[in-house]
């Protein structure tokens, strides 16, 4: 399969959805349409799509009164917008009163590329993550974010989905459902665990393979929900590894790597590390001299997997 973008997976979604007779789905922007994808949403269903230019604390009130009122809206805009800019109204329209409102946000993360750190949202995931009721999905692929999208469109309450701008590699086959609160076992290893979420997945894969040639065996998680985190399967891969590595396209406060340190800290105590962008802003540049500039590589996550095992042993 070809390498797809996760955004890519939002207005195609949405489209099946109501295609398939989701009469109560309506879809929002802020003036991004074209690059969230929900422009083909409008273009396919005119009447369930509505763009408030740039006023995206009016976008996510809206949508919670339209929550309220039976309806399942998805609010989308860049990750920076929709959880910086309209956090007021996420959290105390939103979360608050529980109300079903689906934040599909798109260019998260430092690959947003050229358009600098003003717009490479890193603390999204510690944001929403935070909050009491909302539930919190970083699919890997364009397939899981199409499941992920179907799945929040299916379940009670707030969701944060989070989207990116890059292709990246296919992992999954057409069909895949994705359940709620579930984390992946992509490759079973016994050395060490690398748990990652988002497009850091198949950076994760790269590093196994490094490992690999090394004779060291690396067992890859998807956590692609990072709220309700999958408890089960990452302390029953962290007791059997005995060391463990997050990665994420993420502030290293805040999101996955916290997320499993404090399981970890609380039910297994296990030596690990957290590879992720170290307590900064991004910077401008194209998204591959990012990933690399801010550690985001396979290398690097082969390299945190090494001096975890060493201090395991």
């Amino acid at each position: 399969m070809a390498d797809r973008a996760t955004r890519e997976a939002l207005g195609a979604t949405l489209i099946e959805l109501v295609d398939e007779g989701r009469d109560d789905i309506v879809v929002l922007d802020a003036d991004l349409a074209k690059a969230t994808t929900t422009v083909k949403f409008k273009a396919a269903h005119p009447e369930r799509f509505f763009d408030f230019g740039i006023a995206e604390q009016n976008m996510i009130a809206t949508a919670a009164g339209l929550a309220a009122g039976g309806k399942t809206p998805f609010a989308s805009s860049f990750a920076v917008f929709a959880t910086g800019r309209a956090y007021d109204q996420v959290r105390n329209s939103v979360c608050y009163p529980n109300l079903g409102v689906k934040i599909a946000a798109t260019h998260a993360g430092v690959t947003v590329g050229p358009d600098g750190g003003s717009h490479q949202m890193v603390e999204d995931i510690a944001l929403m993550r935070v909050l009491p009721n909302m539930q919190v999905l970083v699919p890997a692929d364009f397939t899981s974010a199409c499941a992920a999208i179907r799945l929040a469109s299916t379940t009670p309450g707030p969701f944060y989905v989070r989207l990116g701008r890059p292709a990246v590699p296919a992992l999954y086959d057409a069909g895949f459902e994705f359940a709620t609160g579930r984390a992946y076992v992509l490759r079973e290893g016994s050395d060490v665990t690398l748990a990652a979420c988002g497009m850091m997945v198949s950076r994760a894969l790269q590093a196994a393979e490094l490992l690999a040639a090394e004779g060291i065996s690396a067992e890859v998680i998807d956590v692609m929900s990072l709220k309700p985190l999958d408890d089960a399967t990452i302390l029953s891969s962290a007791r059997k590894t005995g060391a463990a590595v997050t990665c994420e396209e993420h502030s290293v406060i805040g999101g996955l790597g916290s997320a499993i340190a404090s399981l970890l800290a609380l039910e297994s105590p296990t030596p690990m590390e957290i590879v992720g962008v170290r307590d900064v802003f991004g910077t401008s540049g194209e998204a591959d001299e990012l990933l690399t500039y801010f550690g985001l590589t396979g290398q690097e996550i082969a390299d945190a997997a090494r001096r975890t095992i060493a201090r395991a042993s």
